[in-house]
């Protein structure tokens, strides 16, 4: 592979880990302010960042710029028991696997914890035949040239918003927190271009592969995984704000039981929700959804019960 094509993708990905700190995107954060705030403000940045890949792969895709699409797989009983799993694990982690970067990249490093975990539960889940794959071309690819033409409409009117906003608030953007909205969109266009130069890349895809003796490129993925995290840690370092917009990190013992229990839910489903988000949900795969909706349900689940026990718990102790 050219080195010039690999330090874009290298750069894009470190890219990704500067907005996902920055900004920081989850899914149990998003479901604790639903909540807690009865706001929606991280979920539709989630969803956002879904259609901003979405939307960025049917461009790509009508240009014949993108190089290899990942496929879907067969839907069935692992795929919603792998998403609950996951969703779990994330509960238990206090964050994602996408929201574990930034806490990484915010200093909290027992969330190292949450790395070994996730390996250690894909090994164990190492005896587990994955579900069959799928080899039907996703439909947002199947999209008409006026679907194409609608989506760089719909992307370059956005960027002219969002620059704007920024140019209104006269701030500096390598010093200020990023909304959720602008994060998403920073990570939506550089996984776009990490998809044109080194094709489709998941730090959880990596881990797996790693711990189960899958064939891959590990020079490559060393290369690329090093970025995301020194992106995190850059995102980390040049704001004091970054750690304490974050809620207080999980003690290394649940950073590991909840990496274990992501990792044997990704296994399962498979794919983490990483790869779910940024690769499975823009694409339309049918799987995607499922595992992501089993996943959500139960961090909802998990979040309501805690909050209404954490509110009850004061009551109790003043009679």
């Amino acid at each position: 592979m050219d080195v010039i094509v690999v330090i874009v993708g290298m750069t894009s990905i470190g890219l990704m880990g500067f907005a996902n700190q920055r900004g920081p995107i989850c899914t149990v954060g998003a479901i604790r302010e639903i909540v807690t705030e009865h706001r929606f403000l991280r979920l539709a940045a989630l969803m956002e960042a879904a259609l901003w890949v979405g939307g960025g792969l049917v461009v790509l895709d009508g240009l014949g710029l993108l190089p290899r699409v990942p496929h879907g797989y067969r839907m069935g009983a692992a795929t919603v028991a792998g998403g609950a799993v996951f969703g779990l694990g994330s509960f238990i982690n206090g964050t994602c696997a996408i929201g574990t970067i930034a806490r990484i990249g915010a200093r909290h490093w027992s969330y190292l914890a949450t790395l070994v975990g996730f390996a250690l539960g894909s090994m164990v889940m190492g005896w587990q035949v994955g579900p069959e794959q799928l080899d039907d071309r996703s439909v947002v690819l199947m999209a008409s040239a006026w679907l194409m033409s609608t989506c760089i409409v719909l992307l370059i009117a956005r960027l002219l918003l969002h620059g704007h906003s920024i140019w209104r608030a006269s701030v500096q953007p390598m010093r200020y927190v990023w909304s959720p909205h602008v994060a998403t969109t920073v990570m939506g266009l550089s996984f776009l271009m990490v998809l044109v130069t080194v094709g489709s890349w998941s730090y959880t895809d990596t881990l797996a592969a790693l711990v189960r003796g899958t064939a891959f490129d590990w020079a490559l993925s060393l290369l690329l995984f090093t970025a995301l995290f020194v992106g995190a840690l850059i995102g980390g370092w040049t704001t004091d704000m970054s750690g304490s917009r974050l809620p207080k990190g999980a003690p290394a013992w649940r950073c590991l039981i909840g990496g274990i229990l992501m990792g044997a839910g990704a296994a399962l489903v498979p794919g983490g929700n990483d790869s779910l988000l940024l690769v499975g949900m823009p694409l339309l795969l049918p799987y995607a959804w499922i595992a992501f909706a089993s996943m959500s349900v139960t961090i909802y689940i998990a979040t309501v019960i805690a909050w209404h026990g954490r509110r009850q718990a004061p009551n109790a102790s003043a009679h």
